[in-house]
């Protein structure tokens, strides 16, 4: 089933869309024309494209993790059809991906999911300005959780053991978003008696909110839940974390980075919801900037026959692996073990090797933090911790094997 619209454009007309300049035309793409062939697009998904641009350049790259500054780990001009996939009671499932619901959309490896107006959390009934108590009352007849998931998204040719890149082209927040703690939950369930609802208006070029008099946050949009269905036969909570993704709540995933999931189901069957208009490392009361999108372009890339045990992610300055666990403990050694395997394995530095440089200028931080005591929800968010190396420390050649062993249609 297509329910959503396609629209087939040159790179251009979609550059303009996303606000991107005429220079960084000319730096990733030479001349500025788009080669919108699959052979063309597959090359420029690997290591041939804007990752080997930028790894050889990292060494004296700025320590920006984001896509704010033109900085991406893509080539944004190249892509296939652009695909409109609107949220609407047919796409959007609440809280789980379901492995019963059909795909309302079939795409090719290199196209660009176009999600406009994506909904708040609990099937978009949060509204600005709504009391805590009402608010309450709608979270508690969502018991298998609250992101609003739209999909699935099937990609034509993926198969288990191939990962989709997922390259976040587009994350532009609507106007407004929210901050809550429900008692007994976040990571100090039973220091806090009462409830926190704070709301924001963001400024109309969504930099910034203003959090009170003197304090204002700049704004990092991510979507918080990106995944593949997991293999069974059963719905899988988007509270949970796979090699197929789910809860990412990666402050690092803003415009022009990646993330990297595995399939397990033939056509991939793509999710993504929750999204953040600002989110800090451990979001520790539980949320961050909780909001929605008014423009979300996500480009799918199929890379075949690539193993990976958990989801990693690249950055204009990092390599990302997540962990997770029920016990930081067990998030950490999750993520760091992800890491040795992967960075040993792609450029032949033993795995002492790379143990020493995780240790040695690696960085594992709390990405997701929670001890909930109380909870209307099924499943409750696992402990996750990111694991970053440097690119700087590698040599452009180091950096290709690692893209390489991410996307290997680069070689």
């Amino acid at each position: 089933m297509t329910a959503g619209k396609s629209i087939t454009g040159q790179a251009n007309d979609f550059d303009d869309a996303v606000g991107l300049a005429h220079d960084e035309h000319r730096r990733f793409a030479g001349d500025g024309r788009a080669d919108c062939s699959r052979r063309g697009l597959l090359k420029l998904a690997g290591i041939g494209g804007a990752s080997m641009i930028l790894g050889a350049t990292a060494h004296a790259a700025p320590a920006s993790e984001g896509g704010r500054d033109g900085t991406r780990v893509f080539a944004p001009n190249r892509h296939g059809k652009v695909h409109t996939l609107p949220s609407t009671p047919e796409t959007v499932r609440f809280g789980e991906m379901d492995p019963a619901a059909p795909s309302v959309l079939e795409i090719e490896s290199g196209d660009v999911v176009h999600y406009p107006n994506t909904w708040t959390h609990w099937g978009n009934e949060a509204k600005f300005g709504m009391p805590l108590a009402e608010r309450n009352a709608i979270r508690k007849r969502y018991p298998q959780g609250p992101q609003s998931m739209i999909g699935p998204v099937s990609i034509k040719g993926a198969v288990p053991g191939d990962v989709v890149e997922c390259r976040m082209i587009r994350l532009r927040p609507i106007d407004w978003g929210w901050n809550s703690a429900v008692k007994g939950m976040g990571a100090l369930p039973g220091d806090f008696q009462e409830g926190y609802l704070h709301y924001f208006r963001f400024d109309a070029e969504r930099r910034f909110a203003e959090f009170s008099p003197g304090v204002r946050i700049p704004l990092a949009p991510t979507q918080g839940t990106i995944a593949a269905q997991p293999a069974g036969d059963k719905p899988t909570s988007a509270l949970l974390l796979g090699a197929y993704g789910g809860s990412i709540s990666l402050p690092a995933l803003v415009e022009g980075t990646s993330l990297f999931v595995s399939v397990q189901v033939p056509g991939a069957k793509m999710w993504t919801g929750d999204s953040n208009a600002a989110q800090g490392d451990g979001v520790v009361n539980q949320t961050g900037i909780e909001s929605a999108m008014e423009d979300l372009r996500i480009q799918y890339v199929l890379h075949k026959r690539v193993a990976l045990s958990a989801p990693v992610a690249e950055t204009p300055t990092h390599w990302i692996a997540l962990g997770s666990g029920t016990t930081l403990e067990e998030a950490l050694t999750a993520a760091l073990r992800q890491t040795i395997g992967w960075i040993s394995a792609a450029t032949g530095l033993s795995r002492h090797d790379v143990y020493a440089l995780c240790s040695i200028d690696g960085s594992f931080r709390v990405t997701q933090y929670a001890n909930q005591t109380e909870g209307n929800y099924r499943f409750q968010s696992p402990k996750v911790i990111q694991a970053m190396l440097p690119k700087r420390i590698f040599s452009a050649e180091r950096q290709a094997q690692i893209s390489r062993s991410l996307r290997p249609e680069g070689l």
